[in-house]
């Protein structure tokens, strides 16, 4: 897949019981395109959210092996990028601003 535009970077933002901890601290958790870097990813949040950026740390998921009866699969990998903001920044992710 191409990356042409910040919204084809950024897929979904991730949100899960651990991850609502981490936005108390100002850091959020998004599911990102496979070929993101971090750079990309510090722009991106920069300019979709209007807010100021401080890391940016990804995590490569691999997928697991799982079992269905007789069928065995392996579930998708994903990338996922931890996104750290200035203090006193905040995102409103179910808004999206």
């Amino acid at each position: 897949m191409k990356i042409n535009t910040n919204s084809d970077l950024l897929i979904s933002p991730v949100i899960t019981e651990k991850t609502t901890l981490l936005q108390e601290r100002g850091k959020y958790t998004f599911k990102v395109a496979k070929e993101a870097t971090k750079d990309q990813v510090k722009k991106a949040v920069t300019e979709i959210f209007n807010v100021k950026v401080s890391s940016v740390n990804i995590i490569n998921r691999k997928g697991k092996p799982k079992t269905f009866g007789r069928n065995r699969v392996i579930t998708p990998s994903s990338k996922r990028a931890i996104v750290t903001l200035v203090s006193g920044e905040t995102i409103n992710i179910t808004e999206g601003t």
